[in-house]
């Protein structure tokens, strides 16, 4: 009865042994070709800067923390934005409006004092020389009676705050339609 038990064990143990290495030795063999005809191609390394050292001459040179070199600075920085606007101020009524959306329509005197009529879609508002204006940053600079001349600040590219001069001329009825 254990010869019985024992005859299935057996015959698999043979099954197995017979499997063995034939698939392995093929791969280690394809392994091996490849890794002889594979040539690695490595470029050579550029040959070292070669290193030319700064001598510092003190003596000739401004002391760099010098307080009248960072005063210089300051000046500088000041002057640079001395046409940065007040951007904590409370805004005036015609700030909230483009000044492509406004049109002279008129112009008027009112105690010795020059007022533009511009309309803005269909309320019409005065201005005087003075007020502020348009989004960005706008002062009436004049008021004539063809025309409004505003100053603006923007900032540039770079980011610094610049003038620039707009202008809103009269219209009339026939440029209008």
């Amino acid at each position: 009865m254990i010869r019985h038990r024992l005859l299935p064990a057996v015959a698999g143990a043979l099954l197995l042994a017979g499997c063995g290495d034939s698939d392995v030795r093929e791969v280690r063999e394809w392994m091996d070709q490849v890794q002889r005809d594979t040539r690695p191609n490595v470029k050579p390394l550029a040959e070292p800067k070669d290193f030319i050292p700064y001598a510092y001459g003190a003596a000739t040179a401004p002391e760099p923390f010098s307080q009248s070199k960072l005063l210089g600075e300051l000046a500088r920085t000041a002057a640079h934005d001395r046409n940065q606007p007040d951007l904590n101020r409370p805004r005036e009524l015609l700030e909230s409006f483009p000044l492509d959306t406004m049109q002279m329509v008129g112009s008027m005197q009112k105690g010795g004092v020059g007022y533009a009529l511009l309309q803005i879609d269909r309320s019409v508002y005065q201005v005087r020389a003075g007020q502020r204006i348009g989004q960005n940053f706008g002062v009436v600079a004049r008021v004539g009676e063809d025309a409004v001349d505003i100053r603006e600040v923007v900032q540039d590219a770079a980011g610094d705050w610049v003038e620039r001069m707009a202008r809103l001329e009269l219209q009339t009825k026939e440029s209008r339609k």
